[in-house]
């Protein structure tokens, strides 16, 4: 439960993961440590830090079975020798259908436990020029909304494209912070990805921290990077726009009480 009054620093880490499982986590590990460092108590990574191969139906071959894999592993041990809670943006997970994942968020706490598994609910599609994207060939969607409890309160779990889905959010009560994984292309990134963000913020009245692939990857695919920490005002409190970064900040429970007490939209809600 929160503890009145009291700060809860986070952090989002931003990757540019390749085909190499065993290389992205490498790369993770020092971003991790640097967020660590920086007093952070929950780290999130971004989706796919694990692996983004050179097609999306690559990540099949490397999936895990739920409670067993090498992401899972590093997750756990990671979350464990930090003594944070650690979200890894998704994990490919497998599923009935052999042809197909589940894009699966995984949490972990101080104690390497795990807390929590969301499944990719909203599956992206995409098309413009030499970039085709459809997500509902090779991942299973998910069904089901999940959050847990952090010394801050209630975290509100989703991965890139549910970010356009405000109506998700809305099945959290009283949610004090929404994490948003992600690896979101260039041209939807610049044209929609601060705005999406700030307006789950505002409407939510809650902080968003955003972790996000960054940079240019096998085959060419290029993301938008831009990881961030929002307040429960819309204001970005602080963000790394391009290549592997940390973000660190504060979730501050007075500043969401304070906005809440003075634009109390939540309480003004009719539907």
């Amino acid at each position: 439960m929160a503890t009145p009054g009291a700060h809860y620093r986070v952090a989002a880490v931003q990757m540019v993961s390749g085909a190499d499982v065993a290389a992205n986590l490498a790369q993770a590990e020092p971003l991790i440590a640097d967020a660590a460092a920086q007093g952070a108590e929950l780290i999130l990574l971004p989706e796919n830090f694990g692996f983004m191969g050179l097609h999306a139906k690559d990540k099949i071959a490397i999936r895990e079975r739920d409670g067993d894999g090498m992401q899972q592993t590093f997750l756990s041990t990671t979350a464990r020798r930090h003594r944070i809670v650690l979200i890894g943006g998704s994990v490919p997970i497998a599923c009935d259908d052999p042809s197909r994942i589940k894009q699966a968020l995984l949490a972990y706490g101080p104690d390497g436990a795990r807390l929590a598994r969301y499944d990719k609910i909203h599956l992206f599609r995409f098309t413009q020029g030499d970039e085709n994207y459809d997500e509902a060939k090779t991942i299973e969607a998910g069904e089901v909304t999940q959050s847990f409890e952090a010394r801050c309160g209630l975290v509100g779990l989703s991965i890139c494209y549910d970010v356009r889905f405000p109506e998700l959010y809305r099945r959290f009560s009283d949610v004090v912070l929404i994490v948003v994984p992600a690896a979101f292309t260039v041209p939807t990134g610049a044209a929609h990805w601060e705005t999406l963000l700030r307006a789950r913020a505002i409407e939510n009245q809650c902080y968003v921290l955003a972790a996000a692939q960054g940079g240019t990857h096998p085959g060419g695919r290029r993301t938008w990077g831009h990881s961030m920490l929002v307040d429960p005002w819309g204001e970005i409190i602080t963000q790394h726009a391009d290549g592997p970064g940390v973000v660190v900040g504060d979730v501050d429970p007075e500043r969401i009480t304070d906005v809440r007490a003075r634009l109390p939209a939540l309480a003004h809600r009719r539907l």
